[in-house]
């Protein structure tokens, strides 16, 4: 990551913090209030083939022992009507404002794989997170609801797990690496400026 990256990320990152503190402060007491206990749903992402990190979101679900795994149809009953508004808006996503300030993640990048599909595909992963991951990226905008749809259709784990990884994990890194050669700060800014405007077109 360039050092002009690093210093957009830390100062952005800061004043949206001090921005929006209030508002994930009043959302976490109305979660509190209308959901319970977790407020936070924390889960290992990796930023490197071999570093492992814990990444931050809202609590958008119901709590399951032993949960894993991506999110596919046969976990869409467990969406919480309050985890679905969160969802649309991507308000779930408030904390990684935390990753981004210990250098997990920079505001933009491929989004953060688990464990197990690393694991999967060393070589294609070992290029991918040549770049810092991100909360949002080209992958991200480009093809999220086309991987929606084809997860929304599977209805069990098994099935869930065959889509993302072999349709979904190479076509994104393909975009990720599209991404990886062309970023540049106007880049960077175009796309953060492109997910503002899904997320209130999503939101409307």
């Amino acid at each position: 990551m360039t050092w002009r990256k690093k210093i957009f990320d830390l100062f952005f990152a800061s004043l949206l913090v001090l921005v929006l503190g209030p508002i994930l402060l009043a959302l976490l007491a109305w979660l509190l209030v209308k959901q319970g206990r977790p407020l936070f749903y924390v889960a290992e992402r990796m930023k490197g083939v071999d570093q492992p990190f814990n990444l931050w979101k809202l609590r958008t679900m119901t709590v399951v022992e032993g949960d894993a795994g991506v999110s596919g149809g046969n976990k869409s009953a467990r969406i919480t009507p309050i985890g679905n508004w969160l969802r649309r808006r991507r308000l779930d996503e408030f904390p990684q404002l935390y990753n981004i300030l210990k250098g997990d993640l920079s505001f933009v990048g491929p989004r953060p794989p688990l464990r197990e599909y690393v694991s999967r595909h060393p070589e294609l992963y070992a290029r991918v997170l040549q770049s810092r991951p991100g909360v949002t990226g080209l992958a991200s905008i480009a093809y999220h609801r086309h991987e929606a749809l084809l997860l929304e259709r599977c209805t069990s784990a098994e099935d869930t797990d065959h889509v993302y990884s072999h349709l979904c994990v190479p076509r994104k890194a393909r975009l990720d690496l599209i991404y990886q050669r062309h970023q540049n700060m106007c880049y960077d800014f175009d796309l953060v400026f492109q997910t503002i405007g899904n997320i209130f077109r999503r939101g409307g």
